[in-house]
């Protein structure tokens, strides 16, 4: 990166780090820095329970020699902390075992464009003005209706923060990056018993979140529509998943990629480059170069490039899996810039908004809640606990609970009928809700 793009003093740190390093005669190295502040404050019965400032940092070094590796942490940015610090790197590394895969990512494969994505956008807010935030989103909660009994509290959390990546091929990064939030969670009761629900927004510009009167709200009404849940029977129907957990199908998805569990045949995704896996209407791409985006970047964690619009399914086909150097090694193949994981995932959709997808589905489930993590990572068995609403006639019928969907990711991906337009941006991944053609429901 050239020298006027940087804005610390961590490029000293990082060329410290680097130069003692190769004094060393270490074969290479590679550092991560992170430096930032945050606050955070919670309100809970409209009154503060808590406000944190924080100010952290920290450097990792990972060092290579013979084909050997070793890494280290520290919080210590000073010279002799640095130093000791690649002192204990090169000493694990003396310690393990020697692996040809080992190595930084090719130096050629090196981001060379550094323009700014808009990550950075301060808050500058001073902690009675957030906690004026905090406790205008719960009261909002609280006002909505007589049947809001309790809160959880609402909470609003503020970073910024610089974050660096060098390696020995001589390349520097550096990056300021903000990250905020709001959130509101309640509590209603009815004759029927108690249910909690909550709301949040998330962006990297505080100018772009929800207003706090419209968290607490949304917060409220989630609650209070859940009140008076029943349990159903045991049956197999259509289900679709909100946008909010939706995304959590593709993310298993995503995960089964992961060059690790390709490399040790792990994976419901082993061997299926090339296959169709969704149906041709379905199109997932990273887009790491999205302006403000949560996952944007210019290059992964090992500095290699990322690519604009990168393909991971077309049309249904699977085109790539998700590799950093080593994993890209194991496997014979070329890293695909997914050291650290994806960048700003976009799923394609069908057309239809969220009431036309109820409407399509005519009957069945619809989940907006998942509890637990019941995947089997090997076979693409899928069980978790749901709860959500009964649509009948394309109409909200009555709020469930207490369920488990079950089936097979392998089948759940070939078996979508189609993705709405409502898609969530408040994270990496960005997907509308998704309407599957039949689900196990296991009730009473």
């Amino acid at each position: 990166m050239n020298a006027d793009t940087v804005q610390t003093g961590l490029a000293e740190v990082a060329r410290l780090a680097l130069d003692y390093a190769h004094d060393k005669g270490l074969d290479q190295a590679e550092l991560s820095i992170h430096q930032g502040t945050g606050v955070s404050v919670t309100a809970r019965q409209q009154e503060l329970e808590t406000v944190e400032k924080h100010n952290d940092a920290q450097l990792v070094v990972n060092v290579f020699k013979n084909q050997k590796t070793g890494s280290a942490s520290s919080a210590d940015l000073g010279e002799h902390g640095v130093r000791e610090m690649i002192d204990a790197a090169a000493s694990i590394a003396d310690h393990t075992g020697a692996d040809d895969c080992f190595g930084l990512a090719d130096k050629e494969l090196m981001a060379t464009n550094f323009d700014d994505l808009g990550l950075f956008h301060p808050w500058p807010l001073d902690v009675s003005q957030f906690a004026d935030l905090v406790l205008e989103c719960e009261r909002s909660a609280l006002q909505f209706d007589s049947k809001i009994s309790n809160s959880e509290g609402a909470s609003v959390n503020s970073y910024s923060g610089t974050s660096v990546y060098a390696n020995s091929h001589g390349f520097y990064s550096e990056r300021q990056l903000t990250q905020h939030s709001l959130s509101c969670s309640v509590i209603a009761q009815s004759e029927n018993g108690m249910q909690r629900d909550y709301w949040y927004d998330s962006n990297r510009d505080p100018s772009k979140l929800a207003g706090a009167e419209d968290i607490g709200i949304t917060a409220a009404k989630r609650t209070v529509n859940r009140l008076d849940a029943r349990k159903i029977a045991s049956t197999k129907t259509p289900v679709l998943f909100d946008a909010n957990t939706a995304r959590s199908l593709i993310n298993h998805l995503m995960g089964a990629l992961k060059g690790g569990v390709i490399y040790k045949k792990a994976s419901f995704m082993l061997d299926r480059i090339g296959d169709g896996i969704m149906p041709d209407f379905v199109t997932i791409s990273e887009n790491p170069h999205l302006p403000g985006g949560i996952g944007s970047t210019w290059h992964d964690n090992e500095g290699v490039a990322t690519l604009e619009q990168a393909p991971i399914v077309t049309e249904g086909q699977l085109q790539r899996y998700l590799l950093g150097s080593y994993t890209a090694r194991k496997l014979g193949m070329q890293t695909t810039a997914n050291a650290g994981g994806v960048h700003n995932l976009l799923v394609s959709d069908t057309g239809q908004s969220f009431d036309e997808l109820l409407a399509l589905m005519n009957t069945g489930l619809l989940v907006t809640e998942l509890i637990g993590s019941g995947i089997n990572m090997v076979t693409g068995d899928y069980s978790r606990g749901a709860a959500g609403y009964w649509v009948e006639n394309g109409e909200l019928v009555y709020p469930v609970e207490e369920i488990t969907v079950a089936g097979n990711l392998l089948d759940m991906y070939r078996d979508i009928v189609a993705i709405g337009t409502d898609r969530d941006l408040r994270g990496n991944t960005r997907c509308g809700s998704i309407l599957l053609q039949k689900l196990t429901l296991a009730g009473s």
